[in-house]
């Protein structure tokens, strides 16, 4: 097994993933105030109080992109949900910050 348990992805893949309507779970760990605001449709919010939720209600063999302010926080956040055996874990390189500045028609809030 490699020393990453979760791998990176760039807005784009995201972007396409989403208009093909890929099956996937989006977990956005910000802090509620900046979710209310603005996230990336059909992403749900992630925090302690409901990780138990996504992690009852997720297949393990669902893919999972974890979404931050820049992309470094999610990383964490993924190799924690690879290890509670999540087979397809990804970071969003450049978080939510860059996406919105990417993909502004793809913003909720």
């Amino acid at each position: 097994m490699s020393q990453t348990a979760f791998d990176h992805l760039d807005p784009a893949t995201l972007a396409q993933w989403l208009d093909a309507g890929e099956p996937l779970t989006l977990v956005d760990i910000r802090d509620p105030m900046s979710f209310v605001q603005g996230h990336i449709p059909g992403s749900r919010h992630l925090d302690n109080t409901s990780i138990a939720a996504l992690l009852d209600e997720t297949p393990r063999e669902r893919p999972v992109v974890v979404v931050c302010y820049h992309g470094h926080s999610s990383q964490q956040a993924a190799a924690w949900l690879a290890g509670q055996g999540y087979v397809q874990v990804y970071s969003l390189d450049g978080g939510f910050t860059d996406w919105a500045v990417r993909h502004p028609a793809h913003v909720a809030g």
